[in-house]
Order: structure tokens, then sequence, then C-alpha cells
């Protein structure tokens, strides 16, 4: 089989990172497996295995016929059976398909705001969804959604992986003291509640002067990252919050951290949740999307009401004050997410719902 992921762009969001995983887990396992960035790259181009065939692009608006045709031309010369469209970029595959009928769409859908799914209305998606082969969603209330409102009787659930690999790149500088750091890593967005980690950092502080948090994720330099930055100024949280932006080598900077935090509103399933656990971090997350499908007791993490700064203040302050408690929640998280959320065990499920899809809509 031939199959080509496509996403807008190679920024560090949850959406570009599993179609960079999935491009680079399927060179192991198919005769071609194609990476195509519509709009933009960035910082996980890095992250592309060299067994993939990568095109950017360079998408300038949203009906871009040299685009649309450029496309064509790629999927037409390397003779692909399917296109695996992440989010947004279901737009130009079903504009492609209009000029090249015979090829399949498969959409993944990433969403992150699941919290709220009843305002989600997209009749461009809706439309498209009548020429998709099959969807998948990343938790389980995307898949319910996808099954009243979307055009597809092909839905699966398939959750997020990570690749396990070692980390590659330069190695990341941390600020603070050596055994007492705490990351998060989630790009700037407003559902990422970055303003109750502040919070809880201040409080901490007061107890904890050593400790600090790093905070690792695009910053978009909007009115929201303004307001992070100044939040933390007017607190004088400057030697115990650090902002480091998005970095091609987050594995480096979890490998010098000892807590691990997310703080949000709404999530999917979240990558980072995994990734804390893969370098064996105790966690505290907001129970939110499909968090608890990942830390299902006390033992793998600590789970806390949305924007409950209590809870989640105290939660942190239970791991500071109990080091043998972080190790072993620590190993218990990195059981549980290799066993349930590795690339082997998820491309397995992949690879027998597409071929089944295949057989289906020939």
């Amino acid at each position: 089989m031939r199959i080509v992921q496509i996403i807008d762009s190679l920024e560090s969001g949850g959406a570009e990172r599993m179609a960079v995983n999935y491009a680079n887990a399927l060179s192991k396992k198919i005769s071609f497996s194609g990476l195509v960035a519509t709009r933009k790259e960035g910082l996980l181009l890095d992250q592309i295995n060299e067994g993939v065939s990568y095109l950017f692009l360079n998408k300038k608006k949203k009906v871009d016929f040299q685009a649309i045709f450029r496309l064509r031309k790629y999927l037409k010369e390397n003779k692909i059976d399917v296109i695996h469209a992440h989010s947004s970029s279901f737009f130009i595959t079903v504009l492609v398909k209009f000029t090249f009928p015979k090829i399949k769409i498969i959409w993944h859908d990433h969403y992150g705001i699941s919290q709220d799914l009843n305002a989600r209305k997209s009749l461009g998606l809706k439309f498209g969804s009548f020429l998709f082969s099959g969807i998948i969603s990343v938790n389980i209330a995307l898949k319910k959604w996808a099954e009243n409102y979307l055009n597809c009787s092909n839905i699966i659930y398939l959750s997020n992986f990570i690749e396990e690999k070692s980390p590659s790149g330069d190695k990341i500088l941390l600020k603070g003291i050596e055994g007492k750091r705490i990351i998060c890593v989630a790009n700037l967005r407003p559902q990422k509640n970055h303003e109750l980690l502040i919070n809880a950092a201040l409080s901490i502080k007061e107890k904890f002067q050593d400790w600090s948090f790093h905070l690792f994720g695009h910053d978009f330099h909007d009115s929201y990252s303004e307001m992070l930055n100044k939040k933390v100024k007017y607190l004088n949280l400057q030697e115990t919050v650090f902002f480091y932006g998005a970095v091609n080598n987050v594995a480096s900077a979890l490998e010098q951290c000892d807590i691990a935090v997310l703080s949000s509103t709404s999530e999917g399933l979240p990558l980072s949740v995994l990734e804390y656990g893969f370098h064996k971090l105790p966690v505290v997350a907001t129970n939110v999307g499909d968090i608890s499908k990942i830390i299902t007791s006390q033992k793998e993490g600590l789970l806390v009401e949305s924007n409950d700064l209590t809870q989640f203040t105290q939660s942190i302050q239970k791991l500071i004050e109990n080091e043998n408690y972080r190790i072993e929640m620590g190993l218990e998280l990195n059981k549980a997410v290799k066993l349930n959320f590795s690339e082997e065990s998820i491309m397995k499920n992949y690879a027998s719902w597409l071929n089944s899809l295949i057989t289906f809509v020939a």
C-alpha cells in the first residue's frame, strides 16, 4: 500500500506531530510513505525519517490551483492509494479528489476542544465527508460527533501514540535548580489554561522557593501570550516561571525535570501526557478529554477538576513532598503508556482497519 499524510504545517502542534509519527511509522511497514505540508514548514521538519518522501506545497490561499495540481502530480507520480488528511488539510484533499477520483481519503480528526462539540459546525467538512472513505477520531467524543454530524459510515477511534526513539538534537539547558523542576508542554493557547499554572506557581513558591516551572510550547505572540507574560511579571515570578517557546528536542527538557503538569480546560488525547509517561515523570493534570484513559488511577498520576486551583496546587505539593511517590508514579505511568499507547499497538489496529476499509470501498 502507498499512503501519504497531509498536514497544513509542521509547527509543533499535536495534529502536526501525529502526521509525522504516522509517516515515520508507515515508512517501516509499507512500500511508500509520504508526507505533504501544505502551507507552512516548521520545527517538525527535522523529525521526518529519511525513509519518508516529503513535499512542501507552499499553498498561498484557500483555493490555490497551483498547489492543487502540484499535489495531484505528486500523487499520480508516486501511485498513491490513500491520502491520510489531518485536521483542516481535508479541504485540499477534497479538491484534489475532484480531479483525481480514484484516490481514497481518510480524514483524521484531532479537534482539541472536545468539551463543547455541540457548537462545532463546519459545512465544508460536512459536505467534504461524502468523499471520505474513512474517519479516524482521537477520542470517543469525537467519534460520536462524527457519527452524528458527518456523512461517512467508516469511523474508528484510534488514540494518539508516541515514537519510541532516542532524543536527538542539541541538549536544552534549563534554568532553575536540578532536582526541583516542573515542566508543562503545551502551546500557548487559552484552552491550555496556563493562567491556572501560573497561579499554582505563586502558591508553590511560598512554601517551596527552590522549585521552578518550565513552560514549553509555541508562542503565538498574541493577546493571550502577552497576558501570561504580564501576569508572571506582576506576580514577581520571573525566577520561578520560565517560557522557552517551541523546541525540536523537548525530550531533552523532559529528562531534566522531576514533575510534569497539564492545566487544560479542554483536550483530546494529549501527546504531552504520553511523553511525560514515556520519560517516567509523575503527572498532575486536569481531568478533561481522554486524559483519564491514560491516567486511570492515582498510581499513574493525579487528576484534578478543571480550573480548580486548590486541587491543582495541593497535588503538585504532594509530589514535591514525596520523592519515592514521584518515582513510583512515573514508573507506573511509563508501563501504562508503553502497554496502551505504543506505536506498535496503534499501528497494528490502524493497518487492520485500513485493509478492511480499502477492501470495502474498492
